[in-house]
């Protein structure tokens, strides 16, 4: 028996992989971020199954409890928002679980900067705009390590995915301006693919007072970018003039 670190999605419960509800479905024991995951996604797990949230839990709490349960010889499913590799904070679970010589796996899960763009119907890789994608988040409680901040992001013009930033939305914007133009397209995705989903559109001049008047605060994220404009080029992949391993150019 071992844990599972399973990325739950974003929130539609159907947008767990399918090897993360088997395992969900057979667990002795799960923890869940009841923060942030869909309560729905744990639908289906045995009755006889500990349910624990981890949002009333400390580290030393939710690792004794994966420790115990491996050791009483049940499967454990540790259920995170999104995919766990991503402000998941499951290094310091693994670390402690090392330790103690516990086995486990992680299955990776859709991320919610994914979902998002799946709900703007945006591609992040443009032609022309922006092949580079940086997910990053706004110095908060948490620290931003030296040139790590939105200031020095945004010189790069890169799309950017700013996750737990929303409630602090007027010093985001004031960073950004460092680097991009006011004109630059913004959208915020509240609960990106959850039955309650919130999309606001605006630009770096104007996302402030938008997402001010929408009444997000929270579980939210900023996505930044030319892409989310209507000017790019056409890929060179299914260009007829183009030629590659698996197709011949047509003039």
């Amino acid at each position: 028996m071992k844990v599972y670190f399973i990325g739950a999605g974003p929130g539609d419960p159907d947008l767990i992989t399918v090897k993360g509800k088997k395992i969900i479905e057979e667990a002795g024991v799960i923890i869940y971020a009841g923060s942030l995951v869909n309560p729905a996604v744990l639908e289906g797990h045995r009755p006889e199954a500990k349910v624990y949230n981890s949002a009333s839990m400390n580290l030393e709490e939710i690792v004794e409890t994966m420790i115990t349960g491996v050791r009483e010889g049940q499967i454990v499913a540790r259920v995170h928002t999104g995919d766990p590799s991503i402000y998941g904070a499951i290094r310091e679970q693994m670390d402690e679980l090392n330790k103690e010589g516990i086995p486990y796996e992680v299955i990776p899960g859709v991320s919610s900067f994914v979902a998002a763009a799946a709900a703007l119907k945006m591609e992040y890789t443009l032609p022309s705009v922006s092949q580079t994608i940086i997910l990053t988040r706004h110095e908060g409680r948490t620290p931003v390590p030296a040139g790590q901040d939105l200031a020095g992001l945004a010189q790069h013009k890169a799309s950017l995915a700013i996750f737990l930033s929303v409630g602090m939305i007027e010093d985001v914007v004031k960073e950004l301006k460092q680097g991009y133009r006011e004109d630059t397209p913004v959208a915020v995705i509240q609960k990106a693919s959850w039955p309650e989903q919130k999309i606001v559109k605006g630009t770096i001049k104007d996302i402030a007072t938008k997402v001010n008047e929408a009444g997000i605060t929270k579980t939210a994220l900023i996505l930044v970018g030319d892409f989310l404009g209507d000017e790019y080029e056409l890929s060179k992949l299914y260009d007829k003039s183009f030629s590659h391993g698996y197709r011949s150019a047509k003039c």
